[in-house]
């Protein structure tokens, strides 16, 4: 029954709506001052402080001096995880008037952060995108493959599909993973997480304390942009 309590009281506090706005307010790992969510929340500065004392005292959130301020941010990456996964679940209801109220994901995670062990953001996207194009994949949403010229391909990079397939007892190398962001699907599974090891290991792709945002340097985006990039048809 811990487990039981441990769900109820975590959910009972994200029910808040003004709660659950600050969690996905730090999401990206920032550190925001205490009078910054209350304005992101519209609340005023004491009824923010009020709120953030209880995700303190629950262990959802850490917050740190800085001078006469207290900034914080999600206390751990697990409970990052947990917003993100209820962010991603959509109920079969359908606000008032038929709008699906969406949420804004934030600038720094746009182009390109931390999914998991895998990368997601408009990088990602794109390149699940060009590795269908190019053939290297194969199947559908439900069920993708390596093809066998994605497979050459890919070892040409330094990710061998044999190895990641013996390692993962599922057999799922590949893991079509969509959550909440809009900006399309991304790949997770064994395959993603190899391909994030590559970028890391490389340079292209630089991981920030405490944060599920990634920077991207230049020589990063035009070497992961020319993953499966088909070449051009010259006109005439």
């Amino acid at each position: 029954m811990t487990a039981v309590r441990s769900i109820s009281q975590i959910a009972s506090l994200m029910a808040e709506p003004k709660r659950s706005a600050m969690l996905w307010a730090l999401i990206d790992g920032t550190p925001r001052a205490a009078d910054e969510l209350a304005v992101l929340t519209g609340l005023s500065t004491s009824s923010a402080c009020a709120h953030l004392s209880l995700l303190s005292s629950a262990g959802l959130l850490r917050h740190e001096a800085r001078g006469r301020k207290r900034f914080f941010r999600l206390a751990t990456p697990e409970v990052g995880t947990a917003v993100e996964a209820l962010a991603s679940v959509r109920l079969a209801t359908r606000p008032v008037g038929g709008q699906d109220a969406s949420l804004q994901i934030p600038l720094s995670m746009r182009k390109a952060r931390l999914c998991g062990d895998h990368l997601g953001g408009e990088v990602a996207a794109a390149l699940l995108q060009r590795l269908h194009v190019a053939g290297w994949l194969e199947g559908n949403a439900q069920h993708l493959a390596v093809s066998q010229d994605g497979k050459g391909q890919l070892e040409a990079l330094g990710v061998f599909i044999d190895a990641l397939a013996a390692a993962d007892r599922r057999g799922c190398v590949i893991c079509h993973c969509s959550k909440w962001s809009d900006q399309g699907p991304h790949l997770g599974g064994y395959l993603g997480k190899a391909l994030l090891r590559l970028f890391t290991q490389s340079g292209w792709v630089r991981e920030q304390e405490g944060s599920r945002a990634v920077h991207l340097t230049p020589l990063g985006q035009q070497q992961i942009n020319a993953i499966a990039c088909l070449p051009s048809r010259q006109a005439g």
